[in-house]
C-alpha cells in the first residue's frame, strides 16, 4: 500500500504540473512485420458504409468497420494498441512506390507507427476523448504547396499546417529538398528543421531504423455542440496564450493532442530509383505525387477512466505509456489484432493502377 500511495502521489504531482509545463506519452502498437492491423479502401468517417476513394492503413480496435458510431469500438474483442483499454482506431493513406521504368506501383510496407499523446501546457483541464469522437486532420484533396515548409498549429497565426514529412539520414546535414523550392515542382524545406518539410523529399531517407516518416498533428479542442460525428467542424487547434500555453475556446473540451508518426520501409526501394535532386518516386494512395495531401483519421474508443488516469499521471515520454504504473486494464504484450478488410488492396506485388483507380496528380502530371 505504501508503494501504491507513493506512485499515486507522483502521478498527482505530474498531472498538476502537466498543465503548466506539458508532458507526453507515446502509444506503441504491436504489428505484424510490414503490416497495419488492416488495409484497404475503408474510411468510416469520410465514406461511411461504402468503399472509400483510396486505400488506408488502420491500427487499433477490432470493431473497425465501414460504419462506426458512438461506443461501438469499446466492444472490440482485441486491439493492437499496447494499452488494452484503448480500442480506438487510427488510420492514414497508404504509400506506394511508382517504378521509374514502367510506371507500375508497389505498396511500401509499414516500418512502424507511433501516436504521441501530448498533454500540452494549458489553462484548460485536459479531458479524455468521449467514445465515438471522430477527428480528421489534413486535406486529402490538397496538391498546391502550403505557405511554408514548417508546421503552423496556432489558429491566430493564419492557415493551419499540421502535416509534414520527415527524412532521417545518416548525413544529418544533407539537403532533403531542392534549394529555394517554392513547392510547385518539389517539396519545401522546413526553415527550422533540416530533416523535415512539406511534401515528399527528393532523397533516399537512410537514417538508422528511421526511414521516410509521415507526420500528422491532430486538433485538440472539441466542440460538444457540434457533436461526435461532425468531423469537418467539431475540432480545432488551441490558440496560443500567455506563458507558453495554448487554450481552447470557451465551452469547448480540451482533449489530448495526438501526433502520428508513421515510418515506411522506403529503403526496400533504394536500388529501384536514382536520385536527381529534383524528383522522387513515391505516391500516396489517392494518387498524390506531392505528399501535400497527407492526412489522418481517428475514432475514439478509449475507456475514459483509463485515459484520464494517463492524462493526469503519466509522463512516460518516448518510453511509452505502456510503462506507466497502474494502467487500468493492463498492457497488451503481443496481440497484433489483425482485422479482416472489407475492400482489401490487390495482392499482386506490382499493379498497373492504384486501388480505386485513382489517377496521378501533382508534380509532373
Amino acid at each position: 500500500m505504501k508503494v501504491l500511495s507513493i506512485r499515486l502521489l507522483v502521478a498527482l504531482v505530474v498531472g498538476a504540473r502537466a498543465k503548466d509545463e506539458g508532458s507526453y506519452a507515446v502509444l506503441h502498437f504491436n504489428n505484424e512485420g510490414g503490416q497495419f492491423s488492416t488495409e484497404g479502401r475503408m474510411d468510416p468517417i469520410v465514406s461511411p458504409g461504402s468503399a472509400s476513394t483510396h486505400s488506408h492503413g488502420i491500427m487499433g480496435g477490432s470493431n473497425f468497420d465501414l460504419t462506426v458510431s458512438n461506443e461501438q469500438l469499446l466492444g472490440s474483442k482485441c486491439t493492437n494498441a499496447k494499452i488494452n483499454n484503448d480500442k480506438s482506431n487510427y488510420w492514414v493513406p497508404g504509400l506506394w512506390f511508382q517504378s521509374p521504368v514502367n510506371g507500375t506501383f508497389k505498396k511500401v510496407p509499414l516500418f512502424y507507427m507511433n501516436v504521441y499523446y501530448k498533454f500540452d501546457a494549458t489553462n484548460d483541464e485536459i479531458k479524455a476523448f468521449p467514445p465515438g469522437l471522430k477527428i480528421v486532420s489534413g486535406d486529402a484533396s490538397k496538391r498546391s504547396p502550403p505557405a511554408t515548409g514548417g508546421l503552423q498549429l496556432d489558429p491566430s497565426q493564419g492557415v493551419i499546417q499540421a502535416v509534414q514529412w520527415t527524412c532521417p539520414m545518416q548525413d544529418s546535414n544533407a539537403d532533403r529538398y531542392p534549394a529555394n523550392s517554392d513547392g510547385t515542382k518539389a517539396g519545401m524545406q522546413d526553415p527550422t528543421n533540416k530533416g523535415s518539410g512539406a511534401g515528399f523529399p527528393v532523397v533516399n531517407c537512410d537514417g538508422y531504423a528511421s526511414p521516410l516518416r509521415q507526420d500528422i498533428h491532430m486538433p485538440s479542442c472539441y466542440n460538444p455542440d457540434a457533436g461526435l460525428d461532425a468531423y469537418q467542424s467539431n475540432t480545432a487547434f488551441p490558440t496560443a496564450a500567455a506563458g507558453g500555453k495554448a487554450d481552447c475556446p470557451e465551452g469547448w473540451t480540451h482533449v489530448p493532442h495526438l501526433f502520428y508518426e508513421v515510418y515506411y520501409n522506403t529503403p526496400d526501394f533504394q536500388s529501384e530509383w536514382d536520385e536527381d535532386g529534383e524528383t522522387q518516386p513515391f505516391v500516396l494512395s489517392n494518387g498524390d505525387r506531392t505528399g501535400y495531401s497527407s492526412h489522418a483519421d481517428f475514432i475514439a474508443g478509449w475507456d475514459t477512466d483509463t485515459l484520464q488516469t494517463i492524462i493526469d499521471g503519466c509522463n512516460a515520454g518516448d518510453a511509452g505509456m505502456d510503462t506507466c504504473p497502474e494502467i487500468i486494464g493492463g498492457v497488451n504484450q503481443d496481440d497484433t489484432c489483425q482485422i479482416a478488410s472489407a475492400f482489401p488492396d490487390p495482392t499482386e506485388d506490382w499493379i498497373t493502377d492504384l486501388p480505386g483507380n485513382n489517377p496521378l496528380s501533382g508534380w509532373g502530371v
